[in-house]
């Protein structure tokens, strides 16, 4: 068929960024392009992993030029001037803020670490929140995996729109919230740091 296809394999065990749902999700794509310092690093690094093996196509950019590129590309805000282009050809619409009216937040239940995160769970969460439907709605995550956390401390924000969207969210989060808390030793390792 003459395709050219390369595979990837990056860590699925817990989402990147820390938005799920629409508006979170732009506001994490946004910090990274702004080089904000409150840009969520796994999503940096992802994108700049991603985009410098696209880079490396090309037959003169070879043995991790791309990645280096790429950096060079998102700290210099030409890819920020690009996204703003397109946003602008494709007619800007007005700024969606990152919060619904609706919100909760879902507290550790334990002291220790967060030894691992259910993605399956946190995407149920958010879609019954009302994403991607709802712009405002999803889950905004404040602990990632290995992060150290206290009894009653937030480990996210459940947000939405309507009432009975909220109320399905938060009470699939209280059966179950999706994060397990536990000792340092259980922290999920993925089979890449393996």
């Amino acid at each position: 068929l003459g395709i050219h296809l390369e595979v990837v394999i990056t860590d699925g065990s817990q989402p990147i960024g820390r938005g799920i749902g629409p508006a979170l999700e732009a506001r994490d794509v946004m910090q990274v392009l702004q080089n904000d310092r409150e840009a969520p690093d796994d999503l940096r690094q992802k994108a700049l992993y991603l985009a410098g093996r696209v880079l490396e196509f090309d037959p003169d950019v070879r043995g991790g030029q791309g990645y280096n590129l790429a950096r060079d590309i998102l700290e210099s805000g030409r890819a920020l001037r690009k996204m703003q282009q397109i946003i602008e050809a494709q007619g800007a619409a007005e700024p969606i803020p990152a919060e619904a009216p609706l919100n909760e937040e879902v507290l550790a239940d334990a002291d220790g670490w967060v030894t691992a995160i259910d993605n399956y769970q946190m995407a149920r969460i958010a879609r019954l929140a009302g994403a991607p439907m709802d712009l405002n709605a999803g889950v905004d995550l404040y602990k990632k995996l290995g992060d150290r956390v206290e009894k009653g401390e937030p480990l996210y924000r459940i947000q939405a729109e309507f009432p009975a969207d909220f109320r399905f969210a938060r009470n699939l989060a209280r059966r179950d919230m999706g994060f397990r808390i536990g000792p340092e030793s259980e922290i999920t390792r993925s089979y890449l740091e393996i």
